[in-house]
């Protein structure tokens, strides 16, 4: 994966379940706090959404487990975006084992930009498609 990492961390022992691993979620909230490192890059960061109303809703997730990740292990999240579009975007985060190098996890989401008030998708205003722009990996590369 490309880019600076959007997720640093440690498993710690209360995050594992009674096999000893990791808790799916622990996967998901990792994830999540990717999801606003994201976010932030493209210009949506907690004081935008606030004062313009806008919300950032996912309607799709699909993870996949690779290998699992024990009490202790360091955890580094990179996501990229896939897709960009006028109301949504779809990104993908890849979890691993940063003492491995192993991927632990992968996460697909898309997500919906909305008016909080009117509770609908709403369009993206323009400087946040214009960073967008910047950090779009074209699908073609994304599984290269």
């Amino acid at each position: 994966m490309e880019g600076e990492a959007t997720y640093r961390g440690t498993v710690y022992p209360w995050q594992c379940d009674h096999i000893g691993h990791m808790n799916i979620m622990w996967y998901v909230g990792k994830f999540d706090e990717a999801n606003w490192n994201l976010f932030a890059r493209l210009g949506l960061t907690p004081s935008y959404l606030r004062e313009s109303g806008r919300g950032m809703a996912a309607v799709q997730q699909n993870l996949s487990y690779k290998r699992e990740l024990l009490a202790g292990d360091i955890v580094e999240v990179k996501s990229r975006l896939l897709e960009f579009r006028d109301k949504s975007i779809r990104f993908l985060h890849e979890m691993r084992n940063a003492e491995s190098g192993e991927v632990a996890a992968t996460c697909e989401i898309t997500a919906v930009h909305m008016d909080r008030a009117a509770r609908k998708s709403a369009p993206f205003a323009p400087a946040i498609r214009y960073a967008a722009m910047h950090h779009l990996v074209p699908q073609e590369r994304a599984s290269a």
